[in-house]
C-alpha cells in the first residue's frame, strides 16, 4: 500500500467529500471503495452551521483525513487556510492548492512553491496539487515536499490523463518520490492507467460524487486501481508497430 510521509494508507484511492447527494451516499461510497484518505475542505466544515454534523460523519468513516486549501488563489490565503485546517482537523497533512487560473483551475507554480516552503517550515506535511512539469516538481521537492500530486486534467472535467508523455516523464524523473494523480479523472479506466504508469495513488471527487450510482462508481475505481497495480507489477509487454503471431508457426501443415 502507498506510504506518504512515513504513513502507510489502506488503499491507493483518495476520495473527496463534496457534491454527494446525501451523507448516506457519501458514507456508502467510502465503505464500498475502501478508500484510505478523505479530503475535506475547511469551507465545507464551517459552512452553514452544519460543520459539527459533517465532521462527525467524516470521523465515522474511519479513514485518514486530509484537509485542503481548495479555492485559494494566493499564498497568504492558502497558508492561513492551512493553519486553520490544522486546528480544526488536528492533522499536519494538507493538500495544498494555490490556483492561478479561474477557468482551468491550473495551479500557480510560483505561489505554490512559496506556500509549500512556508508550510513545510511550519511543520506541515504538504501534498501539493501541481502540474506534470518536472522543473516545478523539483522546486517543490526542494521546498520540502515529499509527495507530488500532478493533475491528470483540470479539476472536474473527467478528461482522464491529458498528457501521458508529461506524466510518464515526471514519474521517471523522480522514481523514488511518492506521486498521486490528482484531478480530472472521470472513469475507472483512467485510474488503472495511472497505476500502470507507476503512480502510487489517485485522488478524485466529482467522478464518484456526480455519478448516477456513486457507491458503485467508487467500488469500480477501487477495482480498477488494483488491476492497474497488478498490471504494473507484472511487467507488461511493450507495444510494437508490426503484428507478431501468438501461435507458433512450427508444426503447421505444408501444402504442395
Amino acid at each position: 500500500m502507498p506510504v506518504f510521509y512515513g504513513t502507510e494508507i489502506a488503499s491507493p484511492l483518495m476520495l473527496g467529500t463534496a457534491q454527494y447527494p446525501s451523507p448516506a451516499v457519501l458514507a456508502e461510497a467510502f465503505r464500498r471503495s475502501g478508500a484510505g484518505v478523505a479530503t475535506v475542505s475547511l469551507r465545507r466544515e464551517a459552512a452553514g452551521g452544519g460543520g459539527a454534523e459533517f465532521w462527525a460523519l467524516i470521523r465515522e468513516l474511519g479513514v485518514r483525513v486530509m484537509p485542503n486549501t481548495a479555492g485559494c488563489h494566493s499564498v497568504r490565503e492558502a497558508v492561513t487556510t492551512a493553519h486553520m485546517a490544522r486546528e480544526v482537523f488536528g492533522t499536519d497533512w494538507i493538500k495544498l492548492e494555490v490556483i492561478g487560473h479561474a477557468d482551468t483551475l491550473q495551479p500557480d507554480p510560483f505561489g505554490l512553491v512559496e506556500a509549500a516552503r512556508i508550510l513545510t517550515e511550519d511543520g506541515f506535511r504538504v501534498f501539493p496539487y501541481t502540474t506534470e512539469d518536472g522543473i516545478l516538481g523539483g522546486r517543490l521537492l526542494e521546498a520540502g515536499c515529499e509527495v507530488l500530486m500532478p493533475w491528470g486534467a483540470p479539476i472536474g472535467t473527467g478528461l482522464g490523463l491529458n498528457n501521458l508523455y508529461g506524466l510518464r516523464t515526471l514519474r521517471a524523473q523522480f522514481p523514488e518520490v511518492p506521486m498521486v494523480v490528482d484531478a480530472g479523472l472521470g472513469r475507472p479506466s483512467h485510474a488503472a492507467q495511472a497505476m500502470e504508469l507507476g503512480f502510487d495513488a489517485v485522488l478524485l471527487n466529482t467522478a464518484v460524487a456526480r455519478a448516477g450510482d456513486p457507491a458503485a462508481m467508487a467500488e469500480g475505481f477501487a477495482r480498477a486501481l488494483e488491476a492497474g497495480r497488478l498490471a504494473r507489477a507484472a511487467d507488461p509487454m511493450e507495444p510494437r508497430d508490426m503484428a507478431a503471431p501468438s501461435t507458433p508457426l512450427l508444426g503447421l501443415a505444408v501444402l504442395e
